[in-house]
């Protein structure tokens, strides 16, 4: 059983920074690609980034250069830091877990990092991230 806990989400204005936090509980959470996903209002839940349990990162087009994921193995602990915040990026951000231990290549499609939400066994609450203009 894996358990997933997300913090970090507030409300900026477009052009801030916010870092979320999933802390993951649970032997296997270790092992495994875990990714983050949002929601923006009235679209579909979308991947955003991912990381392996060897640290390797994997980002969505529509953040790169933007988000930075990254991994406290040791406090079994996944940030998404978020930079450069539009509007657009207002969602509600949560980290799930599933079987696979490796993003790439099970979560690619097209050589684009492309999870399907469906995949994913474990969920978090997840956390709103609000960004104004």
């Amino acid at each position: 059983q894996v358990q997933l806990h997300e913090s970090g989400g507030d409300s900026v204005q477009s052009g801030g920074s916010l870092r979320l936090s999933c802390s993951a509980s649970g032997d296997t959470s270790r092992d495994s690609c875990i990714v983050w996903f949002r929601q923006r209002p009235g679209k579909e839940r979308e991947g955003v980034a991912g990381i392996d349990a060897d640290g390797t990162t994997a980002y969505a087009t529509s953040v790169k250069g933007r988000f930075a994921i990254s991994r406290d193995s040791g406090k079994n602990i996944v940030f998404l830091q978020l930079n450069g915040l539009l509007p657009d990026d207002t969602a509600v951000y949560s980290c799930a877990s599933g079987k696979r231990r490796f993003c790439h290549p099970g979560y690619y499609s097209g050589g684009l990092f492309n999870p399907v939400w469906a995949e994913f066994y474990y969920w978090g609450q997840g956390t709103q991230v609000t960004v104004s203009s």
